[in-house]
């Protein structure tokens, strides 16, 4: 029998790829890829690739990260 919370402990701490982070915020990869550059998305580059932590990524979301109006602000103030 397989042990449950051992594997819901490993799914919950593991890193998400580009795939993965837009399906959970219901984006497409392109827009992934934009929010890196435009939006300073966190992510972490390993090799080629593209990982993100879930965690980071809901804080930045809730800091008003992927706001529209949040970095038109902040593009203006520069």
């Amino acid at each position: 029998m397989e042990d449950r919370s051992a594997c819901a402990w490993l799914d919950a701490d593991r890193w998400l790829s580009v795939d993965e982070i837009g399906a959970y915020l219901g984006i497409k990869r392109d827009t992934v890829y934009k929010w890196i550059a435009e939006k300073k998305m966190p992510a972490h580059k390993m090799g080629r690739l593209w990982k993100f932590r879930k965690e980071e990524v809901d804080e930045w979301v809730k800091s008003g990260g992927a706001d529209d109006r949040h970095n038109l602000a902040q593009w203006r103030a520069n």
